[in-house]
Formats: C-alpha cells, structure tokens, sequence
C-alpha cells in the first residue's frame, strides 16, 4: 500500500507538474514576439522561485523573527533583541556543544572522503564482478535508517557491569584482549571517547555514499593522462595524486561539503545513542532540547540561526568551486 501510494505521488507530482508549465507555456505563446521572449524564462523559472519563497526563505524569516522572542516562566513571549544569543553563548554546556560540533566537522567529512576514495580506488581494481559485489556490501548502510544504524551500533558498544555476560561486540573484545572490566563507551567522555565512536556510525553510513560519487568520478578521469605519467616515470601513488586526484577535485569538494552540511545538522544519531548526554551534545539535539525539553522556541530558533549562518560560508565556497570548473571547461 505504501509502494503504491508513493508511486501515485510521483506520477501525480510529474503530471501536475507538466500540466502546469504546458499552460504556463500555451498563455506566454498567446503574446507577441518580444513579450514572448522576456516572459518565457520566467514561466520555467517562476514556479521553482515561488515554492523557494514561500518553503525556504519566508520560513527563514519566520525563524530569524522567533529567535528575537523571549520566552518567561508563563510561556509567554515578548520582543527580547539578541538576548537568546547572549544567553547561549554565555552558556558554558552550549560553548560545550559548539566545540563538540566543530569536532564532527573535522573529523567525519575528511575521514568519509579519504575511506571512500580508498575503496572506490582499490575496487577499482578488483575486476568488474568483484567489483559490484564489494561496492555493493559497502554501499549497504545506505539503504538503511539512521536510527536503525543507531540501534545496530548500539550492540556493538553495549556495556554490562563487571561480573554479567558480557554482550557488546566491543567490550568483548577489549574484556578479550585486557583482561580488565567493560567499559561504558557511550558514557566515557575521556578525549571526546564517546563522540568518536558515534563518529564511526555516521562514517559508517556515508562512507558508500562517497565511495559511488568518487568511483566514477574516478573511471570518468581520461586513461591517456595516466598512461602519459606512467611513462614520465611516475609510480602509481605519484599517478594517482599528481594526476587523477586533480582531475577528480570537484567531486572530493561536492562529497565534502555535502557531508559536511549533513554533519552539521546531525540529530537522529545522537538522539537514538545518547540524547546530548555525556558530553556528546550537538546543535541539533540543543535545538530539540530548547524546543520540545525547555519549551522555548526563541532559543530554539537561535541554534537554528547559528547553523544557518555556519552553513552559508559552506555553500558560497561551494558555489565557487563550481563555478571554476565550469570555466575550466
């Protein structure tokens, strides 16, 4: 029934969708010659600029308005100016969750990219059957949710109290290898331990994500210029990053970015393991603590103007990089 219902959708979706720019077409047709030619661009453009309007910038505005609202004890509010953002950044648990947040984002992007052009370098050379398969099993995480990842991880870290089985795959493994107690993993904050290890979930999902857009990125990369380097003398690591790594910079810059922009905005994961808890808080758990916990939608919607404005300096380098290919083609 849900199949069908989603198939209805997107035929639906398709038909309204064509029916509405053939009428739109058929009504600038009507017009004469140099009316046709100026409207013409805005009857493709005009309804991808309206549904731009009324989902994404007026809810933008909305958000930026609610963030200047005050919340008191009795739930009501009043005009309060940037006092939200001075509250939270004179919070140290939100300076906390900032830090947390910048370390996803030196991790997990950079990590994702180079797991996924290993395997996408490496499958590449194990034959086109094997090929599949590999990609395939590595491509697996994809087709599931974050927060079925989270509960299978969730296994994986399991923590029992010392004298009880022990279930969790890692603390077999360290109970195995030292012979001392199981350890919390979720709960040990020790160098930002417990954030590492949701790190892995999300490298974990993404890494096929990057390993697809980076294998053909890769096999679209002219077999000419590296025979030409093989010849020059280059051995197959020199090939690879003077020549193919080059040519392949704007999908390294796209699956970065876009993982990046996902890390960013991480909820499910942390929610599912830990609920912000144990040091392991991040932007968007603090958004669903002030807004569902607190009952505070001012504050709330401060996190959510602070991550729109870290996220648009992402978009604008974006932006350029494609820009520069463009030209460069």
């Amino acid at each position: 029934m849900q199949i069908l219902s989603v198939f209805i959708s997107v035929v639906g979706g398709l038909a309204v969708s064509f029916l509405i720019y053939l009428g739109l077409n058929f009504i600038v047709a009507k017009t004469n010659t140099r009316w046709n030619a100026r409207l013409l661009p805005y009857v493709f453009l005009g309804p991808v600029l309206l549904l731009i309007i009324v989902f994404l910038l007026v809810p933008t505005g909305l958000t930026v308005y609610q963030s200047l609202l005050k919340t008191d004890q009795y739930g009501l509010q009043s005009f309060g100016g940037l006092s939200n953002y001075v509250s939270l950044f004179t919070t140290p648990s939100f300076i906390q969750t900032l830090i947390n947040n910048l370390l996803w984002i030196i991790v997990v992007p950079a990590v994702t990219v180079i797991i996924g052009l290993g395997v996408a370098t490496l499958a590449d050379r194990m034959g086109p059957k094997r090929e599949k398969t590999f990609k395939s099993i590595i491509f697996l995480p994809m087709a599931i949710s974050a927060i079925a990842a989270s509960s299978i991880w969730q296994f994986v870290y399991y923590y029992t109290a010392p004298g009880q089985p022990v279930v969790g795959l890692l603390n077999g493994i360290w109970t195995g290898l030292t012979k001392a107690d199981p350890v919390a993993w979720l709960q040990n904050d020790t160098a930002h331990v417990n954030s590492l290890l949701l790190m892995v979930v999300v490298i974990w999902l993404n890494a096929g994500y990057a390993m697809v857009l980076l294998s053909a990125a890769i096999k679209g990369v002219p077999e000419e210029t590296i025979e030409a380097a093989r010849i020059d003398g280059a051995n197959e690591r020199q090939a690879f990053f003077r020549v193919v790594a080059p040519q392949i910079r704007a999908t390294i810059v796209a699956v970065f970015i876009t993982v990046l922009i996902t890390v960013m905005k991480l909820f499910d994961i942390v929610f599912a393991m830990t609920s912000g808890q144990f040091n392991t808080n991040v932007l968007g758990m603090e958004f669903y603590n002030q807004f569902f916990s607190f009952n505070n939608p001012g504050k709330a919607s401060a996190v959510v103007v602070i991550l729109i404005i870290a996220v648009i300096p992402v978009i604008i380098y974006q932006v350029r990089t494609y820009r520069q290919q463009e030209v460069l083609r």
